[in-house]
């Protein structure tokens, strides 16, 4: 089996992204003593890097990544080395242009940025195997050697290719996949609209058309573009493994939904050694450390619930937002300790030194523009010292209390053309109610559909309209066993090749609901409807509205105006030893929360009325311990109860009862027994 952890790092990691191609080596031994001074234990190197160490085709210059590898080992620094395929040099774009990849619109990229790949390129392929062996036979052995870096950000920016290489790769995909052109016909149901193929031959990538196209084909083609990715990372895996056999072997993903939406990270999570992603806050006005924490789950899940690594964030602002503010003091912090808590194995950001030219000149460093005599670099210092100071929580991990369900392929097919209403966003939906289960002080697991949910008392459904009759029968034999569901609006709707379920909606889920949906009724822009419940609680609702009938399930809450008024609009269904909750409309935060309330006392879950909004606690337990954390985004004092006395670890002091937390702060606790 191959290793699964950093080789030879004893601590949790610390450090970033480090491109000394960038400086005069005068500079390096400067950067060495920083990053000693910081406490960094681990760097990336390499990763943009194939120009330098291939400046001709079949010449090579590894005489600077020597130097730089044996200088980092000499004190003490391992190394995560990359494979620089996202960028093939100039003069392989030169000598195949065909490698350059094509979009929908028939337009050929240019050279000039990053990840400008067809992913089908044989002579792609063949150079990146080419450098991939000839890095792992020469440092595969290296003392300063710990992890594998393949290639970057795979599906950012550019995941499908249109060209026609790309089309002799689909059809062959297509057979393997289907196994004959009339089994892609009865998937896609290339009956209508006189789409029928009599040969695999005939079979294009879903190029830009006059109107709508088949939306079966261009769900595989989706598919299909992952998987040929997919194929380049296990080919350079697969050597490295080889070559340098001992030495775990990642790609950083970008799991945030707000960050990459082209790469199904279950299968990725499958394939790499060791999970590890990029994560970067979005500021748009959301409360951004609750896409932090969702993120840090959604990256825990795809491992497998085994730590994982955050292998960059931001030390302050990024450059490539419309608006790109800094982060405050102690945020730096707080969001480094909150990825901790929540299953990283350390905090490594982009990049070490803030480059003085290139696209990235703007994004902030762990050493900024202005040296060691600014704030960034004190906080970063500060960090080193508190992460060292975690090194016991390495290898522990995180619990959580209940589930989402999320499906990359549901997503794909929700985002193609022609749905109900352009104003219904799985993004949006799964954003909400993830925000809702965390203001009820609840750690969330992310769940494939057809995934073992018994562990979980609570599974929330907020977004999968696309789900196979045996994720349907999965969640049926959840709630017969006792477990809690809550399913919101358009999901259960198509089945694996976004073909409509047989019989009435919700398809796949109308049993473990107890209902049917005679029909969608969407609202128009800026049109609102009011829900009537239990106790006179009233709720508001947009975007969306169902005509619901009841089929077993019991009315909680009805419409009170609009196209639906008296249907239901929430229902409850008892089955077996469970229950199964239905939201047809979208409800705002205040009934989400209402809705979630209810579930969670079917749920036997308790709710923490003792912790204030924006206060979380997560726990990390294993054989060094259990371990709490209490992060502090507000800005006011706060006490958080402990079920035991513990040392706090960033502090050294006793902790017991109610443990203070500082406005901005972290603690962590381990608790005593």
């Amino acid at each position: 089996m191959p290793e699964t952890t950093p080789k030879g790092l004893t601590r949790l990691a610390f450090g970033g992204d480090y491109n000394p191609e960038q400086w005069p080596e005068s500079v390096w031994d400067e950067d060495v003593r920083l990053m000693r001074e910081a406490g960094v234990t681990l760097v990336s190197v390499g990763i943009f890097s194939w120009a330098l160490l291939e400046p001709a085709p079949g010449e090579h210059d590894f005489g600077w990544l020597d130097r730089l590898l044996d200088l980092l080992h000499e004190h003490g620094i391992r190394v995560d080395l990359g494979t620089p395929t996202v960028v093939p040099p100039a003069w392989f774009y030169r000598d195949h242009p065909d490698a350059l990849p094509v979009s929908a619109d028939g337009v050929r990229l240019a050279f000039g940025s990053r990840g400008a790949i067809c992913h089908s390129n044989a002579d792609y392929r063949a150079a990146a195997a080419d450098i991939t062996t000839r890095l792992a036979e020469r440092y595969g052995d290296h003392p300063a050697l710990a992890l594998w870096h393949v290639h970057n950000e795979y599906g950012v920016p550019v995941s499908a290719c249109y060209c026609d290489s790309c089309a002799a790769h689909f059809r062959r995909w297509l057979a393997a996949e289907h196994g004959s052109v009339d089994a892609v016909n009865a998937a896609w149901g290339t009956a209508f609209w006189g789409q029928r193929y009599a040969d695999l031959v005939q079979i294009t990538p879903p190029r830009t058309a006059p109107t709508v196209g088949n939306p079966g084909q261009a769900l595989d083609y989706k598919r299909f573009a992952d998987a040929t990715m997919r194929e380049n990372f296990v080919a350079e895996r697969d050597i490295l493994h080889r070559l340098a056999p001992g030495i775990p072997v990642t790609t950083n993903f970008m799991t945030a939904l707000s960050q990459c939406d082209s790469v199904d990270y279950w299968a990725w999570g499958r394939e790499v050694d060791l999970v590890t992603n990029d994560h970067y806050l979005i500021t748009d006005g959301r409360r951004t450390h609750v896409n932090l924490a969702m993120a840090a789950d959604l990256t825990r899940s795809v491992a497998g619930g085994a730590p994982w690594l955050l292998l960059e964030h931001s030390t302050s602002g990024v450059n490539w937002q419309p608006r790109n503010p800094a982060k405050a003091p102690g945020q730096m912090a707080r969001n480094s300790l909150a990825h901790v808590a929540r299953g990283s194995e350390g905090a490594l950001f982009f990049q070490w030194r803030q480059s003085r030219r290139g696209a990235e000149k703007f994004h902030s460093a762990m050493l900024p523009h202005g040296g060691t005599d600014t704030r960034v670099w004190r906080e970063v210092v500060e960090l080193g010292a508190a992460i060292d100071a975690l090194t016991p929580v390495g290898g522990t991990r995180t619990d959580a209390g209940a589930a989402v369900l999320w499906d990359w392929h549901s997503w794909w097919a929700q985002n193609l053309q022609w749905r109900p209403s352009e104003d219904h966003d799985a993004r949006e939906r799964a954003d909400a109610f993830y925000a809702a289960l965390y203001d009820r002080h609840l750690t969330v697991d992310f769940a494939h559909p057809e995934a073992d949910l018994s562990r979980y008392p609570l599974v929330v459904v907020p977004a999968l309209y696309l789900m196979t009759e045996a994720a349907g029968d999965n969640l049926r034999a959840y709630v017969e066993g006792g477990g809690t569901l809550v399913v919101s609006y358009f999901s259960g709707i198509v089945d694996e090749h976004d073909a409509v379920h047989d019989g009435p909606y919700p398809g796949a889920l109308r049993d473990v609901l107890g209902l049917t949906v005679e029909e969608f009724s969407p609202l128009l822009a800026g049109q609102a409807v009011r829900l009537e419940g239990p106790d006179g609680l009233a709720l508001g609702a947009d975007v969306w509205t169902e005509f619901v009938v009841p089929r077993g399930a019991e009315t909680v809450w009805s419409y009170a105006d609009g196209l639906t008024a008296g249907r239901p609009a929430v229902t409850r269904h008892r089955l077996g030893e469970g229950t199964a909750w239905y939201v047809s409309t979208r409800l705002a935060a205040d009934g989400l929360d209402a809705v979630l309330a209810r579930a969670g006392q079917d749920a036997r879950l308790a709710p923490r009325a003792d912790l204030p909004r924006d206060v979380e606690v997560v726990r990390r337990t294993g054989e060094s311990g259990t371990f709490l954390f209490a992060i502090n985004h507000t800005a006011a004092d706060a006490k958080v109860a402990l079920e035991s006395a513990g040392t706090e670890l960033l502090t050294g002091e006793r902790a017991a009862g109610r443990l203070a937390v500082p406005a901005g702060a972290v603690r962590v606790v381990r608790l005593d027994g």
